[in-house]
């Protein structure tokens, strides 16, 4: 190897610091999502008058134990925004591809958001949003789908993950989907499927916004260990 090959090699290839950041922020996604699931549906099984079908995650916060799932998300807000930092850095480098990572970072700060004002329980008893909550809960979902929608383009030029690619767009645009029909026919108290709120967004998180983190997550892991950044 030449001079040249090898100062060009060095170059191109990440630093082990990056490399290691990389790692920490690959693990921070998968910690993310399947520390959250764990959490909500331990307090599920403990608050045995809470009906996960009609009730939203965030409705755990009213009530009995909710401290727990304001701390949940704001370590989930918190891994989120480190997994986001680390996907910048994990894939090649695309015009506008920044885009991606911080529509993740913006959700992650959303789920904060989601601790800071959480729900609470009238004198009636019912949960209702004393304020910032619901804005929170629209703006993680939101942000969430259109990150994978529009890091799919950015996964799918870089040999190392393309095969990631369709998987992301297609689970992004299940968010996008679900996005708008939990907005039009099921959150609304007056909707006609008010009473499936809960089952609706437990099937966006589980079967399509959490597998696909947990895919882009695991690869980083990946890239981090072999140091293949395109």
């Amino acid at each position: 190897m030449t001079r040249v090959d090898a100062v060009t090699t060095h170059d191109s290839a990440p630093r082990a610091g990056t490399r290691t950041g990389m790692r920490i922020a690959g693990w921070a996604g998968i910690a993310g999502p399947v520390l959250f699931t764990i959490v909500f549906l331990a307090l599920e099984t403990v608050r045995r008058d809470f009906d996960p079908v009609r009730l939203v995650v965030s409705a755990l916060e009213a009530g009995p134990y909710g401290w727990v799932q304001q701390i949940s998300f704001a370590v989930f807000g918190v891994l989120t925004i480190v997994f986001a930092v680390g996907l910048h850095q994990g894939l090649r480098k695309t015009r506008r591809g920044i885009a991606g990572p911080i529509l993740f970072g913006v959700s992650g700060a959303a789920a904060l958001a989601a601790s800071a004002f959480p729900l609470r329980l009238d004198a009636a008893g019912q949960v209702y949003d004393p304020g910032g909550h619901s804005a929170a809960g629209v703006t993680f979902f939101l942000t969430s789908a259109l990150a994978l929608v529009i890091l799919s383009r950015r996964v799918a030029a870089d040999p190392a993950w393309s095969g990631l690619a369709g998987w992301t767009l297609a689970a992004g645009l299940a968010c996008l989907a679900g996005f708008v029909v939990m907005g039009s026919l099921v959150i609304p108290d007056d909707a006609p499927l008010h009473e499936w709120a809960g089952l609706g967004q437990r099937a966006i998180v589980l079967l399509a916004l959490f597998p696909a983190r947990l895919a882009l997550s695991i690869r980083l892991v990946k890239t981090g260990r072999s140091g293949n950044v395109g």
